[in-house]
């Protein structure tokens, strides 16, 4: 088995809410995955360039304040630019669900909102990384 997981967590825009990505943060490194948070108010570029020096296979976005249409966007577009479109990016946090569909389009893999258990989402990267990292 190679070497675990690498998961970013990170809190972009000014949502300072973060007792869930905490929470995921501790539950996925409890799963056995490499977790990286980044804290609350994280920038677009900061958290591209934070993926590239972690050297990342996942990135999960928290968002709360209902920035996740024009954050998550910029996020993929910054990451394509810099070759890093093969990190699995994933989403949680408070996505309305007519919101959804269009994040998916644009890249994010999958959503998960509250009441989304731990396991759920280890089990979606794991099935999304194999075999974990050379």
């Amino acid at each position: 088995m190679g070497a675990p997981i690498r998961v970013l967590i990170a809190k972009p825009g000014l949502d300072g809410h973060d007792r869930g990505a905490i929470t995921l943060a501790m539950g996925l490194r409890d799963e056995g995955m490499e977790v990286i948070y980044t804290g609350v108010r994280q920038s677009v570029d900061n958290i591209v360039r934070t993926c590239s020096q972690e050297d990342v296979d996942v990135l999960g976005l928290s968002l709360l304040s209902g920035g996740h249409n024009y954050y998550f966007p910029k996020i993929l577009d910054l990451l394509k630019q810099n070759g890093l479109d093969h990190i699995l990016v994933l989403a949680g946090g408070i996505i309305p669900d007519e919101d959804r569909q269009a994040l998916k389009d644009k890249g994010i893999a999958e959503i998960f909102g509250p009441g989304s258990s731990i396991s759920e989402i280890a089990d979606f990267i794991r099935s999304h990384v194999k075999g974990g990292r050379p």
